[in-house]
Formats: structure tokens, C-alpha cells, sequence
């Protein structure tokens, strides 16, 4: 078998490096500047949460997270998303509960700037979705229109793979996620000639958007976690069942899924279905706390800082909240991902099987929650590995998080996903 390997391998025509220099200044460009939009977003987004959430409940004098100011500021932010998905040039993109992680169709730029405001929007109003989708169907849609301008003779889908690659290297400050996720889209094609051959220019533009990222805005995904230092015996099982556990509470989002579509569906005006979505967001906030708010990324390092401050069922009831909230967000019409808003509920998840039973290590039971969660929701098994590896980075956590993917997969693959047909019914 492996002469067989070695043979079929000589036998494939590599591409010279003629044929692949052409590609790296595209990469370059198209890497830098997702990443700038990304970041431009993110800043945009940032200082207008800092005005709604910080400075006008004071000038007000309102509770910055009381009940009242959830409710009336995840309704406004749904009445201001409706508006400019009802008004701008072809409704702020497409529906996001039909959107994944990877898109093949360029929008039509005119639909850019609707969707990156909505996308700001929301991360500021406080829905709990993230900026992954919008930000890299946007990048693609520029790096398309752009490039087929500015240098013609470049395939159409190069421009699409080098800034879906770009925006996740910059979203994540890693070209390692963007390689991960390429190798996934590639398992599913015929590849023309060697695998690094294909993944060259991706790979440069997945490196020029982590490098900007890094060094504007040095991001960082470590929770500063207790290490895991040597595993024991009794970690394996731990590992199996809370990655398994965690599966299984993403899938029940996933059925879900369908049918909170269709409820707000057949409400059928944006002007409705949002505000009525703020509304709910609102209510599961004010029952689930401040922190199952906004997209997850600071308010899982909240949770993470004090393992012990919470009960396990603190732990169970922001992590059940906060992942209704991602149903309901991406139901109603909220432009945004699920990625990130799905690692605070795998942290809050491992964070409780801690709570419930100690011997389960703070690092283990949050790097098997987001494995098990991720799972479930992206159906990315690399993706998911990579994740949970980077929240809690310890060479003794990967091989029991590669042993506790196996069964966590077997509960999810096959079945629906938290992606749905253009007619409500999800994809498989």
C-alpha cells in the first residue's frame, strides 16, 4: 500500500513555482485587508456597545445590565437590524440561518455595506451570535469584485478561498484554524495536483490576515486556565463523557433549530420577526444574566477567571440560556455565526462539570465542552480539535481530546445540522 501511495504521488504533476508566485501578492492583499475590515468592524462595534451598554444607562441612571435596559436595548437593536435588513440593497445578504462557515457564491458588493452594518449592529445591541459569517461573506464579496477587476486572469474561486481562508486566520490570529478548515473543504473535491500546491496562496493569505490581526490588535484565546499537567486514568473517562454530554446538548439546539425558524418565519416582515427576537433575547438575558450576552468572547475569560464563583447550576443555567439565545438569534434574522457564541457555551458547560464533580480539571471539562459543542453545531472536526486546544493549550490535553472526538462524532454525524435549505428543512 504505501509503494502504491508513493507511486500515485510521483505520478501527480506538481505546479512550479512560476505558476504559484503570481499568487502571493493577491494573498497578501487579499489577507490584509480582511483582516482591517474585520478589525474595523470589531472597533466600530466595540465603542458603540461601550456607548449603549456603558454610558447611556449612566447618563440615564439605569442599571447598566438591569432587566429593564436588556429588554429595551435587544429590542431596539432588533427594530434597527430589521430596518436596515427591510431597507439596504438586498436585505443585508442572505437569511443567516442558511449561511455555514463556507460560502461559494460572491454576493453582490452592493450588499456589503447593509450587511456589515447590521453585522455591527448586533454585536453591539447584544444578540448572541458572533462576526464570523458576515465579515467572511463580505470579504469575499470585495476580494471577488476586486480581483476579477484588478487582475482578470485569476479563477473566480481563487478570490473565493483566499478570503474565506484570510478572514478565519485573521478572526482566529492563526493561519493553523484556516488550514484546518481548507483541508476539510478540500477532503470533498478532486484536487488538481498536490495538496500544498492548492493550499499555497490560501495558506499566505490565512497568514497575512493572522499577522495583521496579532499585531493591530493582539488577540488572545488563552483563559488562563489551571494547567492540565499529566493526565490520570479517571481523565479519559471524563474526557469521553463530557465531550459526549456536550454533543448531545448541541444537538437538541440543532433539532431545534427548525422549528424556531419557522416560528418566525411566519411572521414574515423583518420589522417583526427582529423586534419580536430582540424581545425573547431580552427575557433569556434577564433570566440567564449579563454574561449569556453579545457574542462570548470576553464573558467566557469572565467565567474562567473563577472557576469556583459559580454553582453547578449557574454553570447549567448560562450555558442552557445562552445557547437558546444562539437558536433565537440566528432564527429570527440576526446577521451573525454561531462559532463564537458556541465555545462560551462549551466553557460554561465544562466549567459545570467541574463544579459538579471537582475531580473533572477546570482545562479538561472546558477543551471537552467546546469539542463536544462545536461538534455539534459546525460539524468542522478539525475546527473543533483546534478550538479546544487553543482554550486550553496543553500538550497532555490533545490526545485525549483526538480519543474523546470519536464518540462525540458518532452522536452527531449523519444527523441534521444548524444549517438550513432555502425551504426551512435542515441539511444533513
Amino acid at each position: 500500500m504505501a509503494q502504491d501511495t508513493a507511486q500515485q504521488s510521483a505520478a501527480t504533476p506538481a505546479t512550479p513555482a512560476r505558476g504559484l508566485l503570481p499568487l502571493v501578492l493577491p494573498a497578501l492583499a487579499v489577507g490584509i485587508g480582511a483582516s482591517l475590515l474585520f478589525l474595523g468592524v470589531s472597533t466600530l462595534a466595540e465603542r458603540l456597545e461601550h456607548v449603549l451598554w456603558q454610558n447611556l444607562p449612566d447618563a440615564l441612571g439605569v442599571g447598566r445590565y438591569s432587566v429593564l435596559w436588556m429588554l429595551v436595548m435587544l429590542t431596539g437593536t432588533g427594530v434597527l437590524v430589521g430596518l436596515v435588513v427591510w431597507k439596504a440593497p438586498g436585505h443585508a445578504g442572505p437569511d443567516p440561518a442558511t449561511v455555514g462557515l463556507s460560502v461559494t457564491t460572491p454576493l453582490s458588493p452592493a450588499v456589503v455595506p447593509g450587511l456589515l452594518v447590521a453585522a455591527a449592529l448586533m454585536l453591539a445591541g447584544g444578540p448572541s451570535l458572533g462576526p464570523e459569517n458576515p465579515i467572511i461573506v463580505s470579504n469575499i464579496a470585495l476580494a471577488f469584485w476586486l480581483g476579477r477587476r484588478i487582475a482578470p486572469g485569476l479563477p473566480g474561486d481563487v478570490w473565493v478561498a483566499l478570503a474565506e481562508t484570510a478572514t478565519i486566520g485573521a478572526l482566529f490570529g492563526t493561519p493553523v484554524a484556516a488550514a484546518l478548515v481548507l483541508s476539510e473543504a478540500l477532503a470533498g473535491q478532486p484536487i488538481k495536483g498536490l495538496l500544498w500546491d492548492n493550499v499555497f496562496g490560501p495558506l499566505i493569505a490565512a497568514a497575512a490576515g493572522a499577522l495583521t490581526t496579532t499585531l493591530v490588535a493582539h488577540p488572545t484565546f488563552d483563559l488562563h486556565l489551571p494547567a492540565l499537567g499529566r493526565p490520570a486514568w479517571r481523565d479519559l473517562p471524563a474526557a469521553l463523557v463530557v465531550a459526549s454530554a456536550a454533543a448531545l446538548l448541541g444537538m437538541a439546539a440543532v433539532y431545534a433549530f427548525p422549528y424556531a425558524h419557522g416560528a418566525f418565519r411566519r411572521l414574515r416582515h423583518p420589522m417583526v420577526a427582529l423586534p419580536v427576537g430582540g424581545l425573547v433575547l431580552g427575557l433569556l438575558g434577564a433570566l440567564g444574566g449579563h454574561l449569556t450576552l453579545f457574542k462570548g468572547l470576553n464573558e467566557m475569560a469572565e467565567l474562567a477567571r473563577n472557576p469556583e464563583g459559580w454553582s453547578a447550576g449557574q454553570f447549567a443555567a448560562m450555558a442552557v440560556v445562552k445557547l437558546a439565545a444562539m437558536v433565537v438569534a440566528a432564527s429570527c434574522g440576526f446577521r451573525g455565526g454561531r462559532i463564537f457564541p458556541s465555545v462560551f457555551i462549551g466553557v460554561a458547560f465544562g466549567l459545570c462539570a467541574h463544579a459538579l464533580v471537582p475531580a473533572v480539571h477546570p482545562a479538561l471539562g472546558v477543551a471537552m465542552g467546546v469539542l463536544g459543542m462545536l461538534l455539534a453545531v459546525t460539524r468542522q472536526g478539525w475546527l473543533a480539535l483546534f478550538t479546544a486546544a487553543l482554550l486550553a493549550p496543553s500538550a497532555m490535553v490533545l490526545a485525549l481530546l483526538c480519543v474523546a472526538s470519536l464518540p462525540a462524532w458518532l452522536l452527531v454525524t449523519g444527523r441534521p445540522q444548524m444549517q438550513l435549505r432555502e425551504d426551512g428543512t435542515a441539511i444533513r
